[in-house]
């Protein structure tokens, strides 16, 4: 962990990258040269993750894609060089360190980590520890995962950890008392929020410790987007209002966490549309297709991140190294 006399957060304030909502992933990585860098991607083989991948790849780097069928990766990856499938469940603790120990044994750095697959609003389901699946899918998984990684991060010289969020943080916070819904009934929709509002308070608190180690991190709202993700919901719910990207300019903000020179010596920030967000006061809920063009408190907030990381620590059992 990183003396905090030596670390100082970054504002979270637009720096006016030059991209925007309609920059794709392959323009924020163009004339950047990823040769002899290594990059994990989970869910990298469809949507977001596919054109993420396929930007960092181009650029040169070596790119490991982690999915629950490695051989759907293998086919959706075989006309994009430099890439490697291996198998990864997140809601599965003994294969997200399976999948860690095979990396770590390879001897290779880790100078990506793009924390992408998620799921999205499905029915009630629980892990076999009994955790609420988009809890356990999109924070815990990628939490162990991460603190799994640590030593590969810290080989780098140099790592940065992308942790994909969303505007679902409209939805609410964590529930810190109840995180797993049992004691209060079940919505789907803040339970999304709750998983997406972790994983950007991840981003916060995982940028502080890792700043001494050459470990900077950022969370994502990568804007709205017809995937994969939304297959839960109704065509109803699928119709709800806004403006859609596309797949490659979703992916875009991600890509630009992951390698933009525009970063460095920056962490801990949520961003969106290729900057960093601009910090949201007052705010009411008013439908599901509600969209923001900022963050709210609850997911930058530093105690918070320091409260989640502990919670994350019991609930996983995993610490970091050392």
């Amino acid at each position: 962990m990183t003396n905090s006399s030596t670390y100082t957060p970054t504002p979270q304030a637009p720096i006016h990258s030059g991209f925007g909502p309609a920059s794709t992933a392959l323009e924020v990585a163009r004339g950047l040269d990823l040769s002899g860098k290594v990059a994990i991607v989970t869910g990298g083989h469809s949507g977001l993750g596919l054109e993420t991948t396929r930007a960092l790849a181009k650029a040169g780097a070596t790119v490991i894609v982690a999915a629950r069928s490695p051989e759907q990766a293998a086919t959706a990856l075989a006309d994009i060089p430099n890439t490697e499938a291996d198998t990864l469940d997140l809601m599965d603790p003994v294969s997200i360190d399976a999948f860690a120990e095979r990396f770590l044994s390879s001897g290779r750095p880790l100078h990506i980590l793009i924390a992408n697959a998620g799921i999205m609003a499905p029915p009630l389901a629980r892990d076999e520890r009994g955790y609420e699946s988009q809890f356990a899918t999109n924070h815990l998984g990628h939490f162990q995962l991460t603190l799994r990684l640590w030593p590969a991060l810290k080989r780098a010289g140099g790592a940065r950890v992308v942790s994909l969020s969303s505007a679902g943080i409209r939805f609410g916070g964590v529930d810190f008392e109840d995180p797993n819904f049992e004691r209060r009934d079940y919505d789907k929709w803040k339970a999304y929020g709750q998983s997406k509002s972790a994983n950007a308070l991840f981003a916060v608190e995982l940028d502080k410790r890792g700043f001494a180690d050459g470990i900077r991190a950022f969370s994502v709202h990568p804007g709205r987007i017809a995937t994969e993700l939304a297959r839960f919901l109704s065509e109803q719910e699928r119709a709800i209002g806004g403006d859609y990207k596309t797949t490659e300019q979703g992916a875009a903000t991600s890509a630009w966490c992951a390698v933009s020179p525009q970063l460095d010596g920056k962490g801990g920030v949520y961003c969106l549309d290729c900057d960093i967000a601009e910090p949201i006061g007052e705010f009411t809920l008013n439908g599901v297709g509600q969209m923001l063009q900022g963050v709210l408190p609850w997911a930058v907030d530093p105690a918070m991140a320091e409260r989640l990381w502990t919670l994350s620590e019991d609930m996983t059992g995993v610490k970091l190294p050392g």
